[in-house]
């Protein structure tokens, strides 16, 4: 146990850019627009006239504002929480993506393979530290990232309130930060199983490639769907072609990508009028999200990444790369 967590530490200490940085960056630069967009809007206002702190018309409003204005105050500032999270959700599943390409491909192109393959580390081990660097490690240090991105967001437009007489805490009353750390927290374990037919895919390519693993991995997937469309073979099986992109590329390239599973949760009309009357943190609930464990989609993914781990452990196990 303690080799493996030696291993995952190994891998955060050599992607630390992609991991910790990239989160950071992105959310860095997430703030920055924002400021610079209240900065805008408050000069536009100051040249236009249309300042309305000065007399006391937006304390009044908050004043005689009813329980459904203010609820309506609470579901934004749980919004602008949260859309940091699908921001640093796309650039998390670029990370996994890219690091998952190069996890077992970089150590035979540099040939230190050679010296990991020396030490009493077994080839198991090592490729698992890697899954679990992808889909545990990279997940939290995101969430905890955008976390901490929308407190600040929160605490930003808390400031900018006050300045106008308003009573900040009196608003933020209204939000629900513990409940959305919570949601994106319990989300972690089920990006975890949604995404490890992209993991096991792509660590199987990165394993296999001689060079060019990016082009193989989606190469591979995208021929045979092109032929698949071509000849109509889904037909056969009463599928239309259009099953394949979903249910087969899209699972083993896009999953890696938190957003993908959104569909699979039955995103329509009357779903996006519940989350109207609810609020947005009904899209990020721990029951509506682990509604997926009951979807077989979900399992039959789960059971093809560990054969494709399986099947990346035994090839890195029997390649010769001297």
């Amino acid at each position: 146990m303690k080799t493996f967590y030696w291993l995952v530490k190994r891998e955060y200490w050599e992607h630390r850019g992609g991991f910790l940085w990239a989160p950071i960056v992105t959310g860095g630069i997430f703030v920055l627009l924002n400021i610079m967009g209240i900065i805008t809007a408050e000069v536009f206002g100051a040249r236009h006239g249309l300042m309305i702190g000065g007399n006391n018309e937006l304390t009044q409003l908050v004043a005689k504002a009813n329980a459904g204005d203010l609820a309506q105050v609470g579901n934004a500032l749980d919004l602008a929480f949260i859309s940091s999270m699908a921001i640093i959700s796309v650039v998390l599943g670029f990370v996994v993506l890219f690091y998952c390409l190069g996890s077992l491909y970089d150590d035979r192109r540099d040939h230190s393979v050679l010296f990991w393959k020396s030490l009493p580390i077994s080839d198991t081990t090592t490729v698992l530290s890697k899954v679990v660097s992808a889909t545990v490690l990279a997940p939290i240090i995101a969430v905890v990232v955008s976390i901490a991105l929308g407190m600040l967001l929160i605490m930003i437009f808390a400031l900018v309130l006050s300045f106008h007489g308003v009573s900040a805490w009196q608003l933020l009353s209204q939000a629900h930060p513990l409940r959305a750390t919570i949601s994106l927290l319990c989300a972690i374990p089920l990006y975890a199983l949604w995404a490890l037919p992209a993991v096991g895919w792509l660590m199987l390519c990165s394993v296999w490639a001689r060079t060019k693993p990016f082009l193989w991995a989606v190469l591979i997937p995208a021929l045979t769907g092109l032929m698949i469309s071509w000849f109509g073979i889904m037909n056969l099986l009463n599928l239309s072609s259009s099953w394949f992109w979903t249910h087969i590329f899209q699972r083993i390239l896009i999953s890696v990508f938190p957003v993908s599973s959104l569909q699979s949760y039955n995103i329509d009309v009357e779903s996006f009028s519940h989350v109207h009357q609810d609020g947005p943190l009904a899209l990020i609930d721990p029951i509506r999200i682990y509604s997926l464990l009951a979807s077989p989609g979900l399992w039959i993914g789960v059971i093809a990444g560990a054969v494709l781990i399986i099947a990346a452990i035994r090839l890195r196990r029997a390649r010769d790369d001297s």
